[in-house]
């Protein structure tokens, strides 16, 4: 359940992504000053579960700057849409497509708005991820909406980050050893995070204006439960032990071109594929 609390926290997070939006376009982390290159956001399994996109119609919910949204459109799906709350980020995305060549749709509204903002459309594939679920903070509701708008035979794909490394922390501090030190819960149920923090997790300038973001921690257990009881099936469950960035200076790259840390294995992501 929403509560009134939680929708204002959640405008408070609309305005911290309308004010880091310009960042990040900016940014090298994004580099997108180049053309895009939207395989080096995707973890070296995702595509394994997914299929091919060709020939399927695709929602990316909470898309940001659409950079994961594009390579379903270069990867011949036959229409792709984005959608996300944040107006800044959405007029972002619809320029990063443009300039790439890509036929994208980008819709702005609230991810429990989805089903009313695209007129009760369906699609084949719903996908969603890497930072996303932490900013909603009732799964049911959610997972209810993704029920709505998957076709019968359409499939969900959650690509995030693991509760465990939520629950590490975005950085390390600044004296902080190589030891790593849980700073929140790993379960969910006990309010959000609360952030205030002038700097985002790519390079650039501080962020103008709003900065007070709000995050909800989400154990795997919840996500899968709020699935399931929305009539979804769990089809596949894989953790990863490898991230896009180096979160700890130790890390190294592997294979993938991703970073891992050499000791300890843990789960650092995790790939949710989930049918109607």
């Amino acid at each position: 359940m929403t509560t009134d609390e939680d929708a204002r926290r959640m405008r408070a997070n609309r305005a911290n992504w309308d004010a880091r939006t310009p960042v990040h376009l900016a940014s090298r982390f994004y580099g997108l000053d180049a053309a895009p290159d939207p395989s080096r956001f995707f973890a070296p399994f995702e595509w394994e579960d997914l299929g091919d996109p060709a020939g399927r119609d695709v929602l990316h919910l909470q898309c940001h700057l659409g950079t994961e949204t594009i390579a379903f459109a270069e990867r011949g799906a036959r229409s792709v849409t984005g959608l996300d709350f944040s107006q800044a980020s959405v007029e972002g995305a619809r320029d990063v497509a443009a300039r790439a060549g890509l036929d994208v749709t980008y819709v702005r509204a609230d991810v429990y708005d989805a089903v009313e903002a695209l007129d009760g459309r369906q699609y084949d594939v719903v996908y969603t991820g890497k930072g996303a679920l932490c900013y909603l903070p009732d799964l049911t509701r959610w997972a209810a909406v993704v029920g709505q708008l998957l076709r019968p035979g359409g499939v969900l794909y959650v690509v995030e980050f693991h509760p465990l490394l939520n629950a590490l922390g975005p950085k390390p501090g600044p004296d902080d050893g190589p030891e790593l030190l849980l700073r929140h819960d790993y379960l969910g149920g006990g309010g959000p995070v609360h952030r205030d923090a002038t700097f985002t997790y790519t390079d650039g300038p501080a962020v103008q204006g709003a900065t007070d973001s709000f995050e909800w921690m989400h154990g795997i257990g919840d996500v899968v439960n709020a699935l399931t009881e929305a009539g979804l099936n769990v089809r596949r469950l894989r953790e990863s032990d490898e991230l896009p960035w180096p979160r700890w200076s130790r890390m190294q790259r592997a294979e993938s071109g991703w970073w891992r840390l050499p000791e300890p294995r843990i789960p650092l992501l995790y790939g949710l594929l989930a049918g109607r």
